[in-house]
């Protein structure tokens, strides 16, 4: 991988294409948050039910402030975990900008800060990145790309137009992102991933944490 190659793909996501990008975790199926028609072929391609929202990826922490309420519980797991493998389920500041992104989730959003590539991509691009793994989804489907063959098989099954696959070589972790629900309901884990749920209950305390059953979907 180049700058270039970094530099190109934030040049397709702003035209409204798709574009994939490794992570420690597994490659990423990326475009632009803000553009309805980019997010529906993200759906189409994975065949991914539409009530399961994809990855909206801030530039910083600063930015995701200025778009969703960020509970004082958030504000310690952003410090700790972001960025990082950790991804935060926040509302809206603006209901109205909610429906209308409402591929990343309303009246809440799945929002994380990342490292490595993926960051760096969100702060190359001028517009808001959403991002879900590569590869297709559902029971019948198969495991998120860990590997630059695995994504061609991907695109090549799903006739997939994706200009820009950024090659980061194999990614090691393979696992989810931690999701923490951070709501008025409360805080607890939505979903267990690379960040422990012991490393969550350091930074929030055991007993301020609710074990929250819901199955979030995001990230595969």
């Amino acid at each position: 991988m180049t700058p270039n190659d970094l530099a190109l793909a934030a040049h397709a996501i702003e035209a409204g294409e798709l574009v994939v990008v490794p992570t420690q975790r597994w490659y990423m199926l990326c475009c632009d948050a803000s553009n309805p028609d980019a997010c529906a072929r993200i759906f189409t391609t994975k065949r991914r039910p539409p009530d399961k929202s994809l990855l909206f990826v801030a530039q910083s922490p600063e930015a995701v402030r200025q778009r969703f309420h960020v509970s004082k519980e958030a504000e310690f797991l952003a410090a700790a975990f972001w960025p990082g493998d950790l991804a935060l389920l926040l509302p809206w500041r603006d209901p109205a900008e909610g429906e209308r992104r409402q591929a990343v989730g309303t009246p809440e959003a799945l929002v994380t800060v990342a490292p490595g590539i993926l960051g760096e991509l969100a702060t190359l691009t001028a517009v808001p990145i959403a991002a879900t793994s590569a590869n297709v989804s559902g029971t019948d489907g198969t495991a998120p790309s860990i590997t630059l063959e695995e994504v061609l098989t991907f695109v090549a099954s799903t006739e997939a137009d994706l200009p820009i696959v950024v090659d980061g070589g194999v990614c090691p972790i393979a696992n989810h992102l931690t999701i923490v629900r951070c709501t008025a309901d409360g805080t607890g884990i939505a979903r267990e991933g690379v960040v422990h749920a012991r490393a969550v209950a350091a930074v929030l305390g055991g007993d301020a944490m609710e074990k929250h059953r819901s199955a979030a979907g995001a990230d595969r």
